[in-house]
């Protein structure tokens, strides 16, 4: 088999995993936790064998769809970063953003991060929910520990201490959140206002990296 017609190959096999990929988001809104495997199948207009051939098993396909809402979700979580405003107002935006996220679609939401509340049909196969959950988290965590790291200037040890900042402000947001999206005690605005208030003792005091990009 030549280059070229690996290539295409490989092409078409991205093209239809991206294809079952909404299938699956598509079921995935409707029935949240709930979305079986029969049912992804029958919204790609396939058999599930030929799901369970390109993820394995709903463990897979939930990864799968973990990495596309995480790498959605973290590349707004920078846009938020980035934009032209004071240190306060992008660490807002940056809460709001989240928040936003998981209240547009609570049902992907639900599904991700309580896939256990799902009642399992009939030959579906249910997975551990921190085997899967645990490690979305761990890597927001890390993602914003890179950032905390590449703009503020947290003096010695800042490596580690980034680490920290990153993991427990994603600690933060995910429990908030969590609590929020279920009782709605406050409104959206509320809430960020008041997580921001948390964080900003000492984000307020530390400077910017030198030669970084800023925060």
């Amino acid at each position: 088999m030549d280059t070229t017609q690996r290539t295409d190959q490989q092409r078409s096999a991205d093209r239809r995993r991206r294809e079952l990929l909404e299938a699956a988001d598509r079921v995935v809104l409707r029935d949240g936790p709930g979305a079986s495997m029969n049912a992804i199948a029958a919204e790609a207009g396939i058999t599930k064998p030929i799901l369970y051939r390109h993820f394995g098993d709903k463990g897979g396909l939930y990864a799968a769809l973990a990495k596309r809402h995480t790498d959605a979700l973290l590349g707004a979580l920078r846009a938020a970063l980035d934009a032209p405003a004071g240190r306060r107002e992008r660490v807002e935006s940056t809460l709001d953003t989240y928040l936003a996220a998981i209240e547009a679609r609570p049902q992907v939401y639900r599904f991700l991060m309580h896939p256990a509340e799902g009642a399992q049909a009939p030959g579906d196969v249910g997975f551990d929910v921190g085997k899967h959950s645990a490690p979305l988290l761990r890597r927001m965590g890390e993602e914003l520990a890179e950032v905390i790291e590449e703009r503020v200037d947290l003096g010695p040890g800042s490596q580690q201490l980034a680490r920290v900042w990153g993991h427990g402000i994603v600690g933060m947001m995910h429990a908030a959140g969590d609590w929020w999206l279920g009782e709605r005690p406050c409104s959206r605005a509320e809430l960020v206002r008041s997580l921001a208030d948390l964080l900003w003792g000492r984000l307020a005091a530390v400077g910017d990296r030198a030669g970084g990009p800023g925060f």
